[in-house]
């Protein structure tokens, strides 16, 4: 390993507060999904005037139909999806460098899209006040690398219409030891309510290229630059997640949760006992996608033929197809669908011999999901929330932090493959994750 090349520690976000049906609305914002279950969440059909630019305006644009998140209120009434509704996925935060002299920043590293965007001081006065106290604000007129792209521009529009929208510039940018030259950075200079309460400075886009948000033409996100300028080792093209949780306090490892850039951390490796199980990637949409064409439920196969699956280090929840999803809450005594929490539920006292051994495949290998995060959080006194719920009509599988966190993650993209290890722990800490609050 090359010596400038560390280990990124990564620490729970101290304002996150786990909400199952908050993650869900997230993911549906996020993928822009219908719902297949009943619930108060949904995607409707709006029809809306657009002016020329793009701008929304009452008179003089052309109409069009656009999908909207919508929430019902009562019987026969529909309300909007407001700030209350939804939160940031953002579980994880970890630091990356921006400027010279550097600026340090916490951002949520998102294998799920591909934008480096942050707070900054383009940002309306009352916005930045308010958020003064629990983020970084990044300032480009101190630093002395930073150089504005004229004409570029940014914008990110989910399904409730929340958004964050900027400039960009290019600088130095420091990951993990790793410094990389004209980077572009995304400058928020805009963000509606939901993206206010996120409570990182940032997001650090992980997936490929083609889905960045840069206009008139995309930019190179921090890997691809990476490779191009030579960061990291030819050998090496790629970077890894393990993310730990606070039931591992007692295991070996003690929760550790990291990332690594241009380097395997062999000592996870050796841990596990086993040797990393690659599979092909399919990036066409951008995502870090391959196939999962079956899963396991207690040692029952579920055939999922031509299913994929994609993994997504900036989610909590594993969303997988309704059959599979069925099938896993139908061998937990006591568990059932809860319309009020748009979700799967089970009784908080359910032990570890009443709980399944789910595994998902990762091209032609199964691999467990620990059996300690089939619960995500309380949703209603004696019952927890499900780590797994349904994907609605996506396509294919989300496979968030649920899932994730019983690997260690190779995400190679010199290779175009991902790899997997099976992590291994002692225990299962079933102590019932606290509710929001």
């Amino acid at each position: 390993m090359a010596s400038h090349l560390q280990k990124i520690k990564l620490v729970t976000n101290p304002n996150y507060k786990k909400s199952g049906p908050k993650s869900y609305v997230w993911l549906m914002q996020k993928y822009g999904f219908q719902p297949t279950k009943e619930g108060p969440y949904f995607v409707g059909n709006n029809i809306r005037e657009q002016a020329e630019h793009g701008a929304h305006a009452l008179y003089g644009g052309r109409a069009h139909m656009q999908m909207v998140l919508e929430k019902k209120t009562g019987t026969n009434t529909v309300g909007e999806v407001t700030a209350e509704d939804v939160q940031n996925d953002a579980l994880y935060l970890a630091p990356v460098s921006i400027g010279t002299p550097p600026q340090t920043l916490n951002l949520d590293y998102d294998t799920g899209s591909a934008d480096l965007w942050v707070w900054s001081t383009q940002l309306p006065p009352a916005i930045k006040r308010a958020g003064a106290a629990t983020h970084k604000i990044f300032d480009p007129s101190k630093s002395s690398t930073f150089k504005n792209s004229a004409g570029s521009s940014w914008k990110i529009t989910y399904g409730d219409q929340s958004s964050a929208s900027g400039s960009v510039g290019t600088d130095t940018v420091v990951i993990g030891g790793l410094s990389v030259e004209k980077q572009a950075v995304e400058l928020a200079k805009n963000i509606s309510a939901q993206f206010q309460q996120f409570s990182g400075d940032g997001l650090l886009g992980l997936a490929f290229g083609q889905i960045n948000t840069v206009t008139p033409r995309p930019v190179k996100t921090p890997v691809e630059n990476m490779i191009a300028q030579a960061d990291i080792p030819k050998t090496q093209e790629l970077f890894t997640a393990k993310l730990g949780s606070w039931r591992d306090a007692n295991e070996p490892d003690q929760g550790e949760s990291f990332f690594t850039f241009g380097y395997i951390d062999q000592a996870t490796i050796t841990a596990s006992g086993q040797q990393i199980y690659y599979t092909p990637v399919d990036s066409s949409q951008g995502f870090w996608q391959f196939d999962s064409t079956s899963a396991t439920v207690n040692g029952k196969t579920i055939n999922r033929r031509g299913n994929t699956a994609m993994a997504d280090t900036g989610t909590t929840l594993a969303l997988i197809d309704d059959a599979t999803c069925q099938a896993i809450y139908d061998a937990i005594p006591g568990a059932t669908y809860d319309n009020d929490s748009q979700g799967y539920i089970f009784p908080t006292n359910t032990t570890e011999a009443k709980l399944p051994v789910v595994t998902l495949a990762v091209g032609g290998k199964q691999f467990a999901i620990q059996k300690e995060d089939l619960g995500f959080v309380e949703a209603k006194p004696g019952f927890l929330y499900g780590g797994i719920q349904s994907r609605g009509n996506l396509s294919f599988d989300i496979l968030g932090d649920t899932f994730l966190k019983a690997i260690y993650a190779i995400f190679d993209q010199g290779n175009t493959r991902f790899g997997a290890v099976q992590r291994k722990e002692l225990t299962q800490n079933l102590t019932p994750p606290p509710a929001e609050g």
